[in-house]
């Protein structure tokens, strides 16, 4: 990568990383601060949906505003909404206020997201832009993941961790707004349907589905299950920490794994190794380094799918498909996502507590027998077909603009 363009946007990983500690820790302390307040179990799986509501609205609509009034001011106006509303959970502890609450969150989180993606789209050329779509969603990880330990830093029922949120996601906003990188246009493209999608690869379709609901069901409820079982804030902020420090860092090698073999073969047995570990972690109610390790594994088994997922299904279009096919793809998953918590809940009132990896294990194992079926009776795609596997964060969409052009293979 150029020294030019790192000097250009670093400024912009400085915020994001920043961001992505926020989001980190602001999932969770809801999730743990709804428990202890004794939220009612279907209304804590209400307001975590919102969340995703309020992100997926906010990925089809920003573009538009962006058109109105500009990068600048879009980025400046949700930066303070985010801000704001975190501090409002703590002035109003209500599950109604929460709701609405998460419901602006997921929509300022997603257009801060969809204009730095802008930013680092101008910065970057197709020469470059993978490697820069790499560095953006690690850090975002790997802030998602640090910000997992700030429970430990004060008391999830006072007002410090909100004020300290609130405090980060305005300071990010700084070097960002003050960023030299131009801002970009924001271009129309033809939206690739969910009907051509599904006819290019009904696999890819059905595992983004399953995929991103077991996901949001992870990272909006696994506080709450784990807060739920009686564990600690330190061990809460442990148990998450370590399931997302797995899915960050397995992320990679099972991405490259997936680009030199049949992609398939890599979904569907991280999938039932997901299903042995969830298992295994259903009998597992106390925490301990055994706990926290099998956690981790599961963590990279399940929260790596989403991106090799994507992969897959972007080997099935055509390289001009691929950008478009992408808002697509967030849609699918935004849909998928509100979805996860609430039926987790209902699920949780009618198995119990310690059904909840048997829940995910269940929607895992039929992926994964999906997966390896296909392999053996499908034959695989040509190699140079694959496009290139990248970093994605599965509950959090990201890398939603940067997607390097293809040149169209040779036909053999």
């Amino acid at each position: 990568m150029p020294v030019r363009t790192v000097v250009a946007i670093w400024p912009l990983f400085a915020g994001l990383s920043l961001i992505g500690l926020a989001v980190g820790v602001q999932g969770s302390l809801l999730g743990v601060r709804a428990a202890l307040e004794g939220f009612d179990d279907l209304l804590i799986g209400l307001l975590m949906s919102c969340y995703f509501a309020g992100f997926l609205a906010g990925s089809l609509l920003t573009p538009k505003m962006i058109q109105r009034v500009g990068h600048i001011r879009i980025f400046a106006a949700l930066s303070a909404v985010a801000s704001v509303t975190i501090l409002v959970h703590a002035l109003f502890v209500n599950p109604w206020a929460w709701a609405l609450m998460r419901l602006l969150t997921g929509f300022a989180f997603s257009t801060i997201y969809v204009v730095s993606e802008s930013w680092l789209n101008q910065s970057s050329n197709n020469a470059n832009r993978g490697q820069i779509l790499s560095v953006y969603t690690t850090i975002l990880l790997a802030g998602i993941c640090a910000g997992q330990f700030m429970l430990n830093v004060a008391d999830p029922t006072e007002f410090t961790l909100f004020i300290l949120i609130s405090v980060m996601v305005s300071v990010a906003a700084v070097p960002i707004l003050l960023s030299i990188v131009q801002t970009p246009p924001i271009e129309e493209t033809e939206r690739v349907t969910i009907s051509h999608l599904w006819f290019r690869t009904r696999v890819g379709v059905i595992a983004i589905v399953m995929s991103q609901w077991v996901s949001s069901i992870l990272f909006s409820m696994g506080a709450v299950y784990a807060t739920k079982l009686g564990f600690s804030v330190y061990q809460v902020a442990n148990f998450m920490g370590a399931m997302m420090a797995g899915g960050m860092i397995l992320q990679w090698p099972l991405g490259k794994l997936s680009d030199s073999i049949d992609r398939r073969w890599v979904i569907g047995f991280s999938s039932l190794a997901a299903v042995f570990l969830a298992v295994i972690l259903s009998f597992m109610d106390s925490a301990s380094p055994w706990l926290y390790g099998l956690v981790f594994l599961f963590g990279g088994c399940s929260l790596s799918l989403y991106s090799i997922v994507v992969a897959f299904t972007n080997d099935h279009l055509r390289p001009a498909e691929i950008v478009p096919a992408s808002g697509t793809i967030i849609l699918i998953s935004g849909l998928t996502s509100i979805t996860g918590p609430i039926t987790a809940v209902f699920w949780l009132q009618i198995f119990g507590l310690k059904s909840f990896f048997i829940l995910i294990a269940v929607s895992l194992l039929g992926m994964g027998v999906m997966s390896i079926w296909r392999v053996l009776t499908i034959p695989a795609l040509p190699a140079e077909y694959k496009v290139q596997s990248t970093l994605q964060a599965a509950a959090a969409p990201v890398g939603t603009i940067l997607h390097a052009e293809e040149e169209i293979p040779a036909a053999t």
